[in-house]
């Protein structure tokens, strides 16, 4: 007896070692895989970490700009003209011949025809553009001098912030040495500051990286996502209810649920081809305007509405339902007394969600003609616009150098909105969604 113990014993210890073993092999695995975990996480977040340091790198610049301060001589010569009726001569002067003249004045030393040229392009062409809007805002103005603060155009202002070298050899630069030179004067007089760029943020796009703006772009966004929010936020709950609360089981249904689950993955440029093809080929509808964007952006964001929607009416406990019926409810009163609003949290954060994804959209928006170079700010829904991805897609396909900071200033722009609506989703479903 004592042997077929001792040989217990063994066979138990033995088993117990080995189960140690493969405790100590499962726990090993366990920190490895956490590892791996970590470790991803770190190269994801460090990838990203590393994507908006250089993009705010490049784009912080576009946020301000260099102005320089002139004596301008509002010329009664230049601005009137004899037998020309005195507001008519103001609308249409030559207000840059003051900007050139008031350079003149500061360096007199420059003659010759192309050395004046280079002189009067260290000055933006928009410093005409303010000088009207003075004088037509204040006639008086003529006859007088003031001292006027206007932009230096795009390679003036890069060779000021550093941004363009130097030491480099003239013929591989765009400012000649003499422009240069003239540039150290007018920073050793004072007459350089750097101010806001509040233009970037108030006015739309220009041929001129100075001049530039994101506000036509904006505009452009909000009215496309304000026809897309219109078009697919009812469509998209009404179908969701249907499917989940009233449509019979069969094979229809299903069919329809297939569909729509693979409308969901179906390349965004597709739905471009089908705008093109049909509002604009068929139905003759205005390119580049907002509604047309609108309606494309509204088909490609219905599948996501349509199953978020219907995740959020799942969610919704039976119980309320039968509860519901029980005290004599009618099935559509179940629906828009109960289940409707327990439900409303999930399908708005579902919503925003699927607007936030449609914002970032380029390629639909591409084939129904929303790439339009546009200068004016869109002022309804059929006016030809564009949006900020497209705008972005345009100044990073330019190739002056001058927009490249414009390019990651406007992506800047781009994901503080979805920044922001994604965090709107997460605070409306943290402040009203209830756990069962």
């Amino acid at each position: 007896m004592s042997e077929l113990a001792l040989g217990i014993q063994d066979v138990r210890h033995r088993g117990s070692a080995a189960q140690d073993r493969r405790l100590r092999r499962r726990y090993a695995a366990e920190r490895r895989f956490r590892i791996y975990g970590v470790l991803a996480l770190a190269i994801a977040l460090g990838a990203l970490a590393a994507l908006l340091v250089s993009i705010v790198a490049k784009g912080h610049g576009a946020f301000r700009h260099n102005e320089v301060t002139l004596d301008i001589y509002f010329d009664p010569a230049i601005l009137t003209s004899e037998g020309e009726e005195w507001a008519a001569a103001l609308e249409s002067a030559n207000y840059g011949a003051l900007v050139k003249q008031a350079l003149r004045r500061d360096f007199p030393a420059v003659e010759g025809r192309r050395e004046r040229r280079e002189l009067a392009a260290l000055v933006s062409s928009g410093a005409s553009f303010e000088l009207r809007r003075m004088v037509l805002a204040n006639p008086e103005l003529v006859g007088t001098h003031r001292k006027v603060a206007v932009p230096l155009s795009s390679d003036a202002d890069m060779f000021v912030n550093g941004e363009m070298s130097r030491d480099v050899a003239e013929g591989d630069r765009r400012l000649k040495d003499r422009q240069i030179g003239w540039l150290d004067q007018l920073v050793e007089r004072g007459a350089v500051a750097s101010v806001w760029n509040l233009h970037f943020l108030t006015s739309g796009d220009s041929r001129e990286p100075e001049l530039a703006g994101i506000w036509g772009a904006v505009v452009g966004s909000l009215l496309t996502m304000a026809v897309t929010l219109v078009l697919c936020f009812p469509i998209g709950v009404a179908t969701s209810i249907y499917l989940e609360e009233f449509a019979p089981t069969n094979r229809w249904t299903d069919l329809i649920e297939v569909n729509i689950n693979n409308l969901a993955a179906v390349p965004s440029i597709v739905f471009g081809l089908l705008g093109l093809a049909v509002f604009l080929n068929f139905f003759g509808m205005p390119r580049s305007a907002p509604i047309v964007g609108g309606i494309v952006l509204s088909l490609m964001t219905l599948p996501t509405i349509i199953i978020a929607s219907r995740a959020a009416l799942k969610a919704v406990p039976p119980s309320i339902r039968e509860a519901a019926l029980g005290v004599g409810a009618s099935p559509m009163q179940v629906v828009t007394h109960h289940v409707l609003p327990l439900a409303l949290p999930g399908i708005l954060t579902g919503t925003i969600i699927g607007l936030a994804r449609a914002l970032g959209e380029t390629a639909p928006l591409l084939m129904i003609g929303m790439v339009a170079f546009i200068v004016d700010i869109p002022t309804g829904l059929g006016s030809p616009s564009t949006v900020l991805p497209v705008q972005i897609f345009l100044w990073a396909d330019s190739p002056e150098r001058g927009f490249v900071e414009k390019t990651s200033a406007a992506i800047m722009v781009l994901l503080a909105f979805l920044v922001l609506m994604n965090l709107l989703a997460v605070l409306l479903r943290r402040r009203f969604e209830r756990r069962w």
